[in-house]
């Protein structure tokens, strides 16, 4: 529970991956002045609120852990949900973090205060002040729902894979799932057997590539107990792997036709009805979306009692539901695997800057942030995962540990400036940065593929992956260059004055005139 005047030096706000990683980072720096606020009742993130059936990771096991914290008992080389929370259960038990944990704890508002040089947090437990907010909310925790007419009126259940509803039991009944993106084909050939009928509406066909899912041998467990350096080769060969793909993705996305060829014979072996196989066929380059793992989706499918509508859910008339084709069909249940609100992430209607703008009303043209990091006009607050942060082919665990050290150098070089001080990102710097990341992603599969996608935002714009390696990216976040940043300080009290002092901020730089704009020099790290 926070109490009022409580004052931490760091307010965390999030418990998934991003947010225990930075508590752990804290403690290794020697910083123990903090707390981790979290809306829900336990650990997790988006681990501990996607439950449906099926879920787990597409990213093997040993590359999505930390590297501070490698796991040398995953039970299979793609974990399932249940494992990857228990990880994080884990992480938070062996680090120490516990007494800095605040469960439900949602924060409200987060304002920053320009007198005093600090953040004013309104939590459901309370408020508190930081010097400094690490938000690490994350993309993926809050559900996108469709505004679908007539599904208010729908007599029977409704939900998002995000929320699934576990009391609800789906044996025998008629199911309407909505998308078809990872969710939607972990969750079909988890509830197909089971169902009465499944009908999928599937506005566009995905890349489905076959899933090498296995069981980890006891031997190896056992060896990587033994020899911890073993852990480490497997997961710089997983790491090593996907840092070569990425120019097919980046640079040459047409060298990903070989890619495309085996997509269709993966989906060729299990469905034979060339109708489907039209419907299923993409029309768009590999990679432009995410390309999905499963060797289950496709003969789950081709069973008697699913029907693949390709046509999006448009309308509800009572327990009818109707495809944008005219396509109708009796329900009993819908799912929705529609997403989540990625690129207008709503944390952003909560922070209120230095202008007394919200983050939002500040992103209204697209999300930007320095290094995926700090926002102008928003002093000493930081996320994790934020703009342009995110990965089509690989572990997001390797850049939330490059933002971790971007987090570190940043609260050492507040400590060099000493007294009471704030860094505030230029907005210079911020669209220097911008500039760079959005001209290396117009020769991207992700905006030449052809395809509509969660990754970009309402203006088209691709404001959520990171267009480049996670080596380029670790090495653009090494640390905290001060040209790209004002220091705030509080004015000094005027010499023999009795008054109040005033507390107007002014700003320095490293080394140059008050108020000149500086173009990063070390922006240069992302044209690699």
């Amino acid at each position: 529970m926070a109490h009022e005047h409580e004052h931490v030096r760091v307010a965390v706000v999030g418990s998934g991956f991003g947010g225990l990683g930075a508590a752990v980072r804290l403690r290794r720096e020697g910083i123990t002045d903090f707390v981790v606020l979290e809306r829900a009742s336990s650990v997790g993130g988006t681990w501990r609120d996607n439950s449906y059936p099926g879920c787990a990771c597409d990213v093997p096991s040993h590359l999505y852990s930390f590297s501070f914290a490698p796991n040398p008992d995953w039970p299979r080389t793609f974990s399932g949900q249940e494992h990857i929370r228990a990880y994080l259960e884990h992480v938070a038990d062996t680090f120490g973090l516990r007494p800095h944990l605040r469960f439900d704890s949602e924060v409200k508002l987060m304002t920053w205060d320009t007198e005093k040089l600090h953040w004013r947090i309104e939590t459901a437990g309370g408020t508190l002040t930081a010097d400094v907010v690490v938000s690490a909310t994350g993309p993926l925790s809050d559900p996108k729902m469709p505004d679908i007419p007539g599904l208010a009126g729908f007599p029977g259940k409704v939900f998002h894979s995000a929320r699934w509803d576990h009391d609800y039991d789906l044996t025998g009944k008629r199911v309407a799932m909505v998308g078809t993106g990872a969710s939607a084909i972990q969750i079909v050939p988890a509830i197909q057997p089971k169902v009465a009928n499944l009908t999928l509406f599937q506005r566009t066909p995905p890349w489905v590539m076959p899933r090498m899912d296995r069981a980890i041998s006891g031997a190896e467990r056992a060896l990587h107990r033994a020899l911890p350096f073993t852990t480490q080769l497997r997961r710089g060969l997983l790491w090593g792997i996907r840092e070569l793909q990425v120019q097919a993705f980046t640079k040459h996305p047409n060298e990903l036709g070989l890619v495309e060829k085996l997509a269709k014979q993966n989906m060729a072996r299990a469905i034979k009805d060339p109708a489907l196989r039209a419907k299923l066929t993409p029309d768009y380059r590999i990679g432009c979306k995410r390309i999905l793992l499963s060797s289950e989706y496709y003969p789950a499918l081709a069973r008697p009692n699913v029907d693949v509508v390709a046509s999006g859910l448009s309308e509800i008339r009572g327990s009818t539901v109707v495809a944008a084709d005219g396509t109708e069909a009796e329900v009993d249940a819908i799912v929705f695997g529609t997403g989540f609100h990625v690129t207008d992430m709503p944390i952003a209607e909560r922070v209120v800057g230095a202008e007394g703008r919200t983050l939002a009303e500040t992103w209204k043209g697209g999300m930007e942030a320095l290094r995926g990091a700090a926002a102008a006009g928003f002093p000493n607050w930081m996320t994790i995962i934020g703009p342009n942060t995110g990965l089509g082919n690989s572990s997001m665990i390797l850049m939330i540990e490059s933002q971790l050290n971007y987090m570190a150098d940043y609260l050492r070089q507040l400590d060099v400036l000493g007294g009471r001080a704030a860094l505030d990102a230029r907005p210079s710097a911020v669209h220097a940065w911008n500039r760079r990341v959005q001209e290396r992603m117009k020769r991207t599969v992700w905006n030449t593929g052809g395809c509509t996608s969660w990754y970009l935002d309402a203006s088209g714009r691709n404001t959520t992956i990171w267009p480049g390696t996670t080596t380029e990216f670790r090495r653009a976040t090494r640390r905290v260059d001060l040209a790209e940043y004002a220091v705030l300080r509080p004015a000094a009290k005027e010499a023999g004055s009795a008054k109040k002092p005033d507390l107007k901020v002014v700003q320095e730089t490293a080394g140059e005139p008050v108020g000149e704009s500086v173009e990063p020099s070390a922006a240069e790290d992302v044209t690699a």
